[in-house]
């Protein structure tokens, strides 16, 4: 495996006074923080799709990327060659998990038994590279946003055709996964809305998209996929009114439709702040509900507004978002998948180790200091001390359904004009910054 890199080896940790860039500097997978190694902790997974097929086009302007994997006129060996470098990148960057659409590792055929017949090729490659490698499929997905098919959505499109054409794509890559022996299966309604109500009948076209996931959770357990199945919100792009806006919509609408039990989400970090919310918001609202399923680590740009899935180099960012980790014991089956890709003047191969390499650190750094927030600053204790007045007494006969609405109108009578207590918000962003630097 040194055939498109020949001049990288595989990264190792070197520590914080390391000058090679192509070195970890703080994540060593084998350090063990609260228990558990890094690792277990991150479970790193590459992008197949932004990693090995993107040549850093954008709307106005071609590709600037010229990866050697990708010169093949002829898209089956183009395929070929590029599950050979992912399999290579993987193995020398030590992410031990990957994902991929299927429209990622094989090209369409002329008809849908093609389609298939090629995509069982690939899945049948790839699980010889799991095999030689040790690294998994952590997520498979189908790329249901691509084809024009899908311009008006591939769930939710108003044609019944096309609705059953995302069922053969669905129903197919859901057997891949299994065959792969992923951990997770995902949605991404790329393109599940609609931009005018004009032409849109949108309590039908929501309810299809329940029926539509309410099928796929019965194939797989017909199948026997154990995995967890699911939902990555969007809030824009490319549709102007996305049905998965964000966590608390998508958390809302698989209630309605009695999927909460059977469905979880898989968090994106620039969705996220598109949908004008922290990363650690909508990890958050999932946490909460009981339905954190995965995570998508990347992070966008505050003066750009849209997707442009920058490697995750904010370290505030990975900090909060291993604090509500942490907190909710884990990932589970989930994981933390580089949706992220180098910039677009980034053209040199090393660019996208470079890439890595800043944002597994990242998360290695934000890990352990997450973990010293947590166990080893006041910060907890101060927050929980702000709702003191719930633990006992009235406060905590109100948590608890006793009090009624004239009971709490005469506890409010009594009592008065309550004081005002400070929130110390600039307190606990100086906790934070100490435990970073």
């Amino acid at each position: 495996m040194n055939k498109y890199f020949p001049g990288i080896s595989k990264i190792e940790f070197e520590g914080p006074n390391s000058k090679n860039p192509l070195s970890f500097k703080q994540y060593d997978e084998n350090e063990v923080v609260l228990g558990k190694t890094m690792k277990e902790h991150l479970k790193f997974a590459s992008s197949y799709w932004h990693t090995f097929c993107g040549t850093g086009a954008d709307p106005f302007g071609p590709g600037t990327q010229p990866l050697p994997w990708l010169k093949e006129s002829d898209p089956i060996k183009r395929a070929d060659d590029t599950m050979e470098v992912a399999f290579e990148f993987f193995h020398k960057i030590g992410t031990p998990y990957y994902c991929s659409h299927d429209r990622d590792m094989a090209p369409a055929g002329r008809s849908i038994e093609e389609s298939e017949d090629i995509l069982w090729s690939f899945a049948e490659k790839a699980k010889k590279y799991q095999s030689q490698t040790g690294i998994k499929m952590l997520f498979g997905s189908a790329n249901l946003f691509s084809n024009p098919a899908y311009m008006c959505g591939a769930a939710t499109n108003p044609d019944f055709s096309v609705l059953c054409n995302a069922a053969t794509q669905v129903k197919t890559m859901m057997d891949v996964v299994k065959f792969l022996d992923a951990d997770n299966y995902v949605f991404w309604g790329g393109r599940e809305g609609y931009d005018t109500l004009l032409n849109t009948d949108m309590k039908r076209e929501l309810s299809h998209l329940g029926m539509f996931l309410k099928q796929a959770v019965a194939y797989a357990k017909k199948i026997g996929f154990e995995g967890n199945i699911l939902i990555e919100p969007k809030p824009m792009e490319p549709t102007k009114h996305q049905y998965d806006f964000d966590s608390a919509t998508v958390i809302g609408f698989l209630k309605e439709h009695g999927l909460e039990k059977d469905i979880k989400l898989n968090i994106e970090a620039n969705h996220a702040t598109l949908a004008g919310h922290t990363f650690a918001h909508e990890l958050q609202v999932c946490t909460d509900a009981g339905m954190l399923g995965s995570i998508d680590i990347n992070r966008g740009d505050a003066q750009n507004g849209w997707d442009t899935d920058q490697f995750p180099t904010n370290l505030y960012d990975t900090v909060e978002a291993m604090m509500v980790v942490l907190q909710n014991g884990g990932l589970g089956k989930g994981g933390l998948n580089f949706d992220s890709k180098t910039r677009r003047t980034s053209t040199d191969l090393s660019d996208i180790f470079y890439g890595y390499i800043g944002g597994m650190d990242a998360f290695a750094r934000g890990l352990k200091i997450a973990a010293k927030i947590l166990n080893n600053s006041p910060l907890p204790a101060m927050k929980e001390a702000r709702y003191s007045s719930y633990d006992s007494g009235k406060g905590k006969e109100f948590e608890e359904g006793l009090l009624d609405l004239e009971a709490l109108y005469k506890i409010g009578k009594d009592n008065g004009q309550p004081n005002a207590v400070s929130g110390r918000q600039e307190l606990y962003e100086n906790i934070i910054n100490e435990c970073i630097f």
